[in-house]
């Protein structure tokens, strides 16, 4: 190997992608120790890292190149041993010049100081913070001043980043293409609204709130006719977005972001989850819009619509659905406390599922407690010309008889049933 040319060497480094494959090599001699730590782009390191100042830059004289750098400290006990202080940022942030992405997982060391050191990196486009209990708003306005090159920004429970001038300053001017907001306590999902302009250059958002112990119960009573989007309140509107996920959220009295669904033009994925006081509007100011949607994902629980209890969305949205967005593939629902008995609690029915099967070129269909649903919906699936993957979950409609009809499809390879009593094939 040491008679082979450096570049050749270096090309034959490159194909080698297992991680633990690559350390064994470098132990094999020092021009692949050198080639190997030259060509190594990112890494993954948790309590098993020394975090001393000499260490640290070691590391980084053993990797110059790296690009990619994740932090992990998820099932230590905080207290408990060493972790990687604001000290060990610095040395990070000083020496990684090519640091392009940065994950800080259940870093309970870090406070605004160290996250202040990001703020030399020009070349830092993503930052994921998770789990950072002593990061503050200061901290991140000063990573929204100084990183002008941050285009992404993951912000998991992180439960002391409240007042957001750091947000108003990307929206106006920084460059974020992807924000994602999880279980971030002080952070109210109409307090994005403030991201502005921001707004026009995002191609991901999702945004969850965190839930607390009652947020299991049913306890506001909304209007179904109500429509947010029938006056244009907020001036922005999001071109870009692809991919938008809303979680937990409240929309009433206070619509928040409920008015994202009206102002997107090119959206290819959505993902609504236990959204209160949505109705049929809403989708339809979303359909009339976005007509290259390929993936929606639906988990729906019951509503209050003055004397009745139902899931949010009727038949009306189904129809919406297959007459704007024929691009379809993708379609994930889910019922969550919707009885049998009560077969008006799901605001779809048969026959209008059906109508959104047969209008769009459905690929994967995966129905959770449908049981709307029967064999005579298999029935119908069964002639579904794209439809390559199939999975219910608790759909007690369904019987053998259904079974039997689905196994025609003529392009299913996919096949999962859980907890489907009534169906045992």
């Amino acid at each position: 190997m040491e008679d082979l040319p450096e570049a050749l060497v270096t090309e034959i480094v490159k194909k080698i992608t297992s991680t633990s494959d690559l350390n064994s090599l470098s132990l094999v001699s020092k021009q692949l120790y050198k080639i190997e730590g030259n060509q190594r782009g990112a890494i993954r390191v948790g309590s098993g890292l020394c975090s001393t100042t000499e260490a640290l830059i070691a590391l980084c004289a053993r990797f110059p190149n790296l690009w990619k750098v994740e932090i992990d400290y998820s099932g230590c006990v905080p207290g408990r041993g060493h972790q990687l202080d604001n000290k060990g940022i610095f040395v990070f942030s000083s020496h990684c010049s090519s640091l392009i992405e940065l994950t800080l997982s259940f870093c309970s060391y870090i406070d605004d100081s160290g996250l202040g050191c990001l703020a030399h990196c020009k070349t830092l486009a993503s930052l994921r913070l998770n789990s950072a209990p002593q990061i503050t708003s200061i901290g991140l306005f000063s990573v929204a001043v100084g990183c002008t090159s941050l285009s992404a920004l993951h912000l998991i429970d992180c439960k002391e980043i409240d007042s957001l001038e750091w947000l108003e300053y990307l929206g106006r001017d920084g460059s974020l293409e992807e924000l994602v907001v999880k279980n971030c306590k002080r952070i109210n999902h109409h307090d994005l609204l403030k991201f502005g302009a921001g707004w026009m250059k995002l191609k991901k958002f999702e945004f969850e709130r965190k839930i607390g112990i009652h947020d299991v119960y049913v306890t506001g009573i909304y209007d179904p006719s109500y429509d947010a989007h029938s006056t244009d309140i907020y001036d922005f509107c999001c071109e870009s977005l692809k991919d938008l996920r809303l979680a937990h959220i409240i929309t009433w009295p206070d619509i928040g972001l409920r008015v994202v669904l009206g102002k997107c033009k090119a959206l290819e994925n959505l993902c609504l989850e236990y959204v209160s006081a949505l109705n049929d509007n809403d989708m339809i100011a979303l359909c009339r819009s976005c007509c290259d949607l390929k993936s929606i994902t639906l988990r729906l629980n019951l509503q209050r619509f003055y004397d009745d209890a139902m899931t949010s969305f009727t038949d009306i949205t189904l129809y919406a659905l297959a007459l704007n967005c024929r691009k379809l593939q993708i379609v994930d629902l889910k019922f969550v406390g919707c009885s049998t008995d009560w077969p008006l609690e799901f605001g779809f029915t048969e026959k209008g599922f059906l109508v959104l099967i047969q209008s769009c070129p459905i690929r994967v269909l995966v129905l959770n407690d449908a049981n709307f649903f029967d064999d005579e919906g298999m029935k119908a699936l069964s002639s579904s010309p794209n439809l390559e993957t199939l999975e219910l979950i608790r759909c007690y409609a369904v019987t053998d008889a259904g079974m039997r009809f689905i196994a025609h499809t003529p392009c299913l390879s996919n096949l999962t049933l859980r907890v489907c009593c009534e169906s045992v094939m």
